[in-house]
């Protein structure tokens, strides 16, 4: 069994408050669930409003593709055009 973790780091340019925040986060995550039936959650920097952290993971059968899934995640978020991606982390381990 391989597990694949993913992490986002997002800069938002025109958030002023953490509503405006929580409307971008909401929209990225529940966009990710949808279209990669994955477990997708923000996961740090909860309290600033122009940076949002979002974590995602696979789990499969295949290293190849659970990689390819996350490397077309990473992908679809920067292609939502919603923020800018500053930073992303993965992280594939075998069980």
């Amino acid at each position: 069994m391989v597990v694949g973790l993913g992490i986002i780091t997002f800069r938002l340019n025109d958030c002023r408050s953490l509503k405006s925040k929580r409307k971008i986060v909401k929209s990225v995550i529940s966009r990710l669930q949808n279209n990669f039936n994955a477990s997708v959650a923000e996961v740090d920097s909860n309290d600033i409003y122009d940076e949002a952290i979002i974590g995602f993971a696979f789990v499969g059968n295949d290293k190849a593709v659970v990689n390819s899934k996350i490397d077309k995640a990473f992908s679809f978020a920067d292609g939502l055009g919603l923020a800018e991606i500053v930073n992303t982390e993965m992280e594939l381990i075998n069980i």
